[in-house]
């Protein structure tokens, strides 16, 4: 295979950016990545440095601001915190249903947009504190937690999912896939993703002993007061909040309805352009009624992890045009076919995963090589391979080394032997690498997802 110097030199960019996220975690790559993009496209890749800036994916960061913006004001203005509290109360007591409760409440706390990271800092308070109360191993709820967070992340709605829909519709054209085909896309690649976690972690859950702590429930039975105390109620701004949630979710989906064509004017479907526009305008609301805290929800915004995506795919972008890209392609396309490539996919971004940032590196890594690994082994499904991308990247976030199992640790009870968690955590999150590759190749692979 014949590689310019142009495509060595991106590729060695993109590995001391890679290896520099596994071992330095102060360190923003994607900061970093731009800085390498400049380097290379001037040296090697015969590309000025502002063209290398034009490469900034604009449009990417702001929905990314514009919807953590909005969920912002609802974190720090109590909303979230209330709706959860009340969502616990569900059990009434009822000890053995409560591993169901924390699964779905995490489910859909972060589907309508929180995030998985903000989700699991929400939940995992909460979600220890119940554990401590009913004698639950805090293993065995991480796995709920982190499991049904990262389950739900690829809601249209939240951060992560919009990282992989934007990389999606950047590719669209080269993947034959029309513009408003995409929404149903966002929907089907979260549905899988809800699929697979869902079946390893709660999977995980019953093997690991959940089953029995279940089974010893029964009959069991705790004061709902004293499990979930009763919150003050939703006042004015908090139910406004809520409507701004409610109105955001309904105006996503409503355009996209064969039922509802023709419904919306062109100045309204302009203004409806995408989650981030309708985000900005709903947040709007909330600042000039008062409701919403906008010095706060700008601190809780995850400044990090935003630029380590655009930086990252800035890089990307040079390495596409410089080659790189497709050499990788090449080498990932050479030891995979049509229905291992699944498999491939869901190991390697599980192992790279495992120590660097799922969203931030690894998915601006790969999902760009998607049109190409279909061309060079020959077929294979599209959404398939995304969703072995996306699952993969993130099934081994249980991790201790990852921010959803360090968050779970830190909130767990002081009883706990938080030594032999991590190390559990760690084995656990470390063995999420096969298991991811294994089950991509099963479901998307065998099963045809």
């Amino acid at each position: 295979m014949d590689i310019s110097v142009a495509a060595i030199m991106s590729i060695v960019a993109l590995v001391i950016v890679v290896v520099i996220s596994c071992v330095n975690e102060d360190l923003n790559v994607g900061f970093l990545s731009i800085a390498f993009a400049i380097i290379v496209g001037g040296f090697w890749g015969d590309t000025a440095g502002t063209k290398v800036l034009g490469y900034f994916p604009t449009g990417l960061f702001m929905i990314l601001v514009g919807v953590t913006f909005l969920f912002g004001m609802a974190q720090t203005n109590g909303t979230m915190e209330k709706l959860t509290a009340y969502s616990v109360r569900l059990c009434k007591g009822n000890t053995a249903i409560v591993p169901l409760i924390v699964f779905l409440l995490t489910t859909f706390i972060v589907t309508i947009g929180p995030g998985n990271i903000a989700g699991t800092a929400l939940m995992a308070p909460v979600a220890m504190a119940i554990a401590t109360r009913i004698n639950m191993p805090a293993l065995l709820m991480t796995l709920l937690v982190v499991g049904a967070a990262n389950g739900a992340a690829f809601s249209p709605f939240a951060p992560t999912g919009i990282i992989s829909n934007g990389i999606i519709a950047k590719m669209a054209p080269g993947l034959g896939i029309a513009t408003e085909q995409l929404s149903g896309l966002a929907w089907k690649i979260h549905f899988n993703s809800e699929i697979a976690q869902g079946f390893v972690n709660i999977g995980g859950f019953f093997v690991l002993g959940g089953w029995a702590w279940i089974q010893k429930q029964r009959g069991q039975a705790l004061n709902i007061d004293e499990l979930a105390p009763r919150p003050e109620p939703f006042n004015k701004h908090q139910i406004l909040t809520l409507l701004a949630v409610f109105i955001l979710i309904l105006l996503v989906i409503l355009p996209g309805l064969p039922a509802t064509k023709g419904l919306f004017s062109k100045a309204m479907m302009n203004i409806l352009a995408n989650v981030g526009t309708i985000a900005f305008i709903l947040a709007g609301v909330l600042m000039l009624t008062g409701s919403g805290d906008s010095k706060a929800a700008i601190k809780v915004i995850p400044w990090g992890v935003i630029m380590m995506v655009c930086g990252v795919t800035v890089l990307i972008e040079v390495m596409d045009k410089a080659g790189g890209l497709n050499a990788l392609v090449k080498l990932i396309g050479a030891i995979s076919n049509p229905t291992t490539i699944n498999g491939v996919l869901g190991f390697v971004t599980g192992l790279l995963s495992a120590y660097s940032s799922s969203s931030g590196v690894v998915m601006p890594m790969f999902l760009p090589m998607v049109p190409g690994l279909i061309q060079e082994v020959g077929g294979g499904n599209p959404i398939a391979l995304i969703s072995s991308i996306n699952i993969g990247a993130h099934l081994v976030d249980t991790s201790p080394l990852s921010t959803l199992g360090a968050l779970c640790i830190a909130c767990a009870g002081e009883h706990e032997d938080k030594a032999k968690l991590f190390r559990n955590l760690l084995m656990w999150g470390l063995a999420m690498s096969v298991v991811g590759g294994i089950v991509c190749y099963i479901f998307f692979g065998i099963l045809g997802f």
